[in-house]
């Protein structure tokens, strides 16, 4: 690898925003046919380095060169002019369109006066054979999964004529099957001689496919090594500058009464079919419940029937025997339930709003952050400064905007927020999304804290390991239905693996049908 020519390489940049120094004289190379990672906490500078590379920012500092030639990447319009593409966490495409019409977007083919879609579509499967995208053409966007909706991404660079790609935390909506057939084509690709940088945080993920990992840490290089040389402890302790605990440590739980009690709960999807299916569970006070499965299972639909987020067809939900079936979000969050959603977006902040203003969404209508019906500013800052130093949420101001926020503080915005309500229930889904090794590390904590502070939690996560290290007691969801559950310190994975597929407990598989005349 070393002999390979270097095709692009970043030297002293430096860029500033106000109040932070997010790059501080990074310099970086990238080589013909490499796969090279570019490793950071969350908010590190990861992101904001890339972006300058792809033109969308300008650095204060330093300069880019793209084949030993010194280059001003003005907009993305001169990336692509370079051969530059970039592949983004949060996809931009759209939906009604086919893959062949997003990808020709902007830079159409023409017959005459009209587009030539017919070669279009040739071309995009030309591309999609030759580096095993297996993508049709000719399907809507709207119809695809996330996985396949982010080969598209790739094939609008490819048919842009990229060969250096920039691959921003691609993994972080995929499933696990998806992860592996990504990985399949970056190598592909590198076989193909493009340079792939890619932005990541997970550590499995730059052992299985990197050739070289540059450490980020606070907008400063900590150092380049070559993968084959290096370890997961080494790297996780280069980027957050300590070592890390890989294991979950925790005492054997002392549940007490029951705290949520769930019984029958059924939810009606689209056509009438029951998407979540007469589920039946209890969470005692100091003990973590994980509930297991693949994506797509039952687990959104049941968290957002007992979260008041979704109406539910039947069945019982009840916190401190109080039934909360059909009440308000604000109701459930008065009896005492937290929530981290799935999607921070969507459901956990407005980003329009500041981080301060994000921190008090569920109880700005309380004192003291309203006196007499009028927001006390003071009382919300005071909060967001506390919150943010207590959980490492690292941004330039408590009043910058959620959105201009990295993913991973995000997070953490909304876990400081539902951890320091004091609840009775924790409902955490996927609360490590997108995090770093030493945040994970510092929410598994926070999670153990508040169960061994006598709390319930209800941990959704499709994260095996996590589910192991966390919970005391552990369900398999599949298609709706509870398959069993199981201690967590049992941990046979063979017999979760068997109920993720659709048989329960004892080898009964869920299929009604199948179960010759079982009650």
């Amino acid at each position: 690898m070393g002999q390979q020519p270097i095709v692009a390489e970043l030297k002293g940049i430096t860029k500033r925003f106000p109040g932070i120094v997010a790059n501080d004289t990074i310099s970086l190379q990238l080589r013909k046919g490499e796969i090279h990672a570019l490793l950071g906490e969350n908010g590190a500078g990861k992101s904001t380095l890339m972006n300058i590379l792809f033109g969308l920012y300008q650095p204060d500092e330093g300069h880019i060169e793209i084949n030993g030639q010194p280059v001003v990447i003005d907009g993305a319009g001169k990336a692509i002019e370079l051969r530059i593409g970039m592949v983004h966490q949060h996809f931009k495409l759209v939906k009604p369109f086919t893959v062949a019409e997003n990808i020709i977007l902007g830079n159409e083919p023409t017959k005459g006066i009209k587009v030539d879609i017919k070669s279009a579509n040739d071309r995009v499967r030309q591309l999609s054979d030759q580096y095993g995208l297996k993508v049709d053409p000719r399907v809507r966007i709207e119809d695809i999964t996330v996985g396949m909706q982010q080969r598209v991404e790739i094939l609008k660079t490819l048919y842009r004529g990229a060969d250096i790609l920039i691959f921003d935390e691609p993994t972080a909506v995929l499933t696990v099957q998806e992860i592996e057939e990504l990985i399949e084509i970056l190598r592909a690709l590198a076989r193909e001689g493009k340079s792939i940088i890619l932005i990541t945080h997970k550590l499995k993920e730059i052992m299985a496919i990197a050739d070289t990992c540059t450490v980020i840490r606070r907008g400063k290089v900590v150092g380049s090594v070559a993968v084959k040389d290096s370890s997961e402890r080494q790297l996780a302790e280069m980027m957050v500058g300590r070592s890390v605990n890989f294991q979950v440590s925790k005492e054997k739980s002392k549940p007490g009464k029951a705290i949520l009690e769930v019984s029958g709960l059924t939810v009606q999807g689209e056509h009438g079919k029951a998407v979540v299916d007469d589920v039946s569970f209890q969470i005692r006070a100091g003990e973590i419940y994980g509930i297991a499965g693949v994506d797509g299972n039952g687990q959104t639909q049941l968290v957002e029937a007992i979260t008041g987020m979704r109406k539910a067809s039947g069945g019982s939900v009840r916190v401190h025997g109080q039934e909360l079936l059909g009440s308000s979000v604000r109701q459930v969050t008065e009896a005492g339930v937290s929530h981290i959603p799935e999607d921070r977006h969507k459901h956990g902040l407005v980003l329009d709003f500041t981080v301060s203003e994000n921190m008090v969404l569920n109880n700005y209508y309380r004192a003291p952050y309203t006196r007499s019906g009028i927001l006390n500013y003071k009382a919300m800052d005071d909060n967001a400064t506390k919150l943010a130093a207590e959980f490492d949420v690292r941004m330039s101001s408590i009043h910058t905007e959620a959105r201009s926020l990295s993913g991973g503080n995000q997070q953490k915005a909304i876990i400081a927020r539902e951890l320091k309500r004091d609840p009775e229930l924790i409902i955490a889904v996927q609360p490590t999304r997108g995090l770093d090794v030493g945040a994970i590390e510092f929410v598994h904590k926070q999670l153990i804290e508040a169960r061994n502070a006598g709390k319930a939690v209800l941990l959704v996560s499709f994260e095996l390991e996590e589910l192991y290290g966390l919970s005391d007691r552990l369900a398999v969801i599949y298609e709706g239905r509870i398959m069993g559950q199981m201690d967590a310190d049992e941990k046979n994975e063979e017999q979760i693996g068997l109920m993720m597929a659709g048989n329960a407990l004892g080898g009964a598989p869920s299929d009604p049908a199948l179960r010759q005349g079982e009650s």
